[in-house]
């Protein structure tokens, strides 16, 4: 039998081509990410949310960021010492700060608000978080947590014996530079507030950590028992610690999740 030639008309139509790739089904719900990560994760990998429940990934910040902060505070930490062992100028505003701040609220306020730092009420706080993440499985989020706090003194107690800085209302005696309630709040405080932040989506737990420490080193300075210097350098001193604590609290995964905590 003689092939029947093609018309014009039908001449431009692809169909008697090479069969083309259809969408079907199973492509067609195939999910996509816009990260270019896999659209699986790892159930341990995720971060649970309120009640044991699967999450997302948090932005956990990775090495080089906590090396770059870690050495940002080290090397503003040692301006403020170098300055307090040279009596540099930048104590000429750190005296006009604190005379101008001393003794304008009542005593009565500032000791108490200087009290938040004080071991007795600061650590049972970080005790009763760590506590509480190493029953939901995180141990090694709370033993960091411990170690942090334990290495406060170890840092705080050879720099006051090094720099020997007197106090701003007893100019005699020696020790006050760096502030020990204050990085003991700090430690204690935030310390807490990143072990029980994977558990709770509301900002009070960092807000509270913020306001507690803030009020502890507004007593010192306001009652005149640190000068403000005293204070940053804490902060700068615990900042690094907080990181790591901070790392791992969230990426040591939950172990009590699934079984119905």
């Amino acid at each position: 039998m003689s092939e029947t030639p093609r018309s014009w008309e039908t001449g431009g139509d692809t169909s008697a081509g090479l069969p083309q790739r259809r969408t079907g089904h199973a492509f067609a719900h195939t999910p996509h990410r816009s990260d270019s990560r896999s659209p699986q994760t790892p159930r341990g990998v995720r971060q649970p949310g309120p009640g044991g429940r699967p999450g997302t990934i948090p932005p956990v910040p990775g090495r080089p960021a906590i090396l770059l902060v870690a050495a940002l505070c080290g090397l503003l930490l040692s301006l403020a010492t170098w300055q307090v062992l040279a009596v540099g100028p930048l104590l000429a505003p750190d005296h006009a700060l604190s005379r101008a701040l001393v003794r304008t609220v009542p005593d009565s306020v500032t000791e108490r608000l200087s009290d938040l730092g004080n071991i007795p009420v600061a650590v049972p706080v970080l005790a009763l978080a760590m506590a509480y993440a190493a029953w939901r499985g995180r141990r090694r989020a709370a033993l960091a947590a411990g170690l942090a706090m334990a290495l406060v003194p170890a840092l705080v107690v050879p720099l006051k014996l090094w720099t020997a800085r007197p106090g701003p209302l007893e100019p005699w005696a020696a020790g006050y530079y760096p502030s020990g309630h204050t990085a003991t709040a700090f430690v204690a405080y935030a310390g807490a507030a990143l072990l029980v932040r994977p558990y709770t989506r509301r900002p009070w737990p960092a807000a509270a950590a913020l306001a507690l420490t803030g009020a502890t080193g507004a007593g010192l300075v306001l009652r005149g028992w640190h000068w403000p210097l005293d204070v940053l350098a804490s902060v700068l001193l615990c900042t690094p610690l907080l990181l790591v604590v901070r790392r791992m609290a969230t990426a040591d995964p939950d172990r009590r999740q699934g079984r119905g905590i």
